[in-house]
């Protein structure tokens, strides 16, 4: 997968009462913000490749397009941005800000992953993590965008689960989200550990 291949659909959501602020623009240990860390990750892998931001702008990239939420869940935010796009790599990365243990190399194994499976773009596809189908951090095909757009579910699982789609069984941190104060405690021990030991 090439970068006039891909692009990226950064779902980065409202307020986060439990994290005390939008989980988007808690500071990344490697530096910015969350959701700035998974465009870094991303333009790393996939230089000058379209991206597009679901919810509010991201305060440390001005620069990227903000494409308005609903405020209805991921489901609603994909068929708002699919009525207006106008790029068209043949896959997005589906990603939500609070997936922060992104890093390119692990995108970059899973952009070849995806490619090996579906090399054709026919199918969304999805992790398979811990025996679930996990929603976000797969593969769009850009020709799903009709669809998208006139799809009346509300559930992006239902979503996911009514389009075309292919399940890879995934097992890396990458897919664990960090929800709580604890476990933005853990990721955050984790990253300065990885760092400590020169990892």
């Amino acid at each position: 997968m090439t970068s006039g291949e891909a692009g990226l659909l950064l779902l980065s959501g409202g307020r986060s009462r439990r994290m005390g602020a939008a989980k988007h623009a808690l500071a990344h240990p490697e530096g910015g913000t969350w959701g700035g860390h998974l465009a870094r990750v991303f333009e790393s892998v996939f230089p000058g490749a379209p991206i597009r931001v679901l919810g509010a702008p991201l305060s440390d990239r001005p620069d990227l397009p903000v494409f308005d939420d609903p405020r209805q869940g991921p489901a609603a935010a994909l068929r708002t941005w699919a009525l207006t796009e106008a790029a068209s790599p043949r896959r997005w990365w589906v990603v939500a800000c609070d997936q922060v243990r992104w890093t390119p190399e692990r995108l970059a194994a899973w952009a070849r992953r995806a490619e090996a499976a579906d090399p054709e773009a026919t199918r969304w596809v999805l992790a398979q993590h811990g025996g679930h189908l996990q929603p976000l951090g797969g593969w769009l095909p850009d020709r799903f965008r009709p669809r998208l757009a006139a799809a009346p579910h509300r559930s992006l699982m239902a979503l996911t689960e009514a389009l075309p789609h292919l399940l890879l069984p995934c097992d890396g941190p990458e897919w664990i989200d960090v929800d709580t104060p604890e476990e933005r405690q853990e990721f955050e021990a984790e990253n300065q550990s990885d760092r400590q030991s020169g990892r």
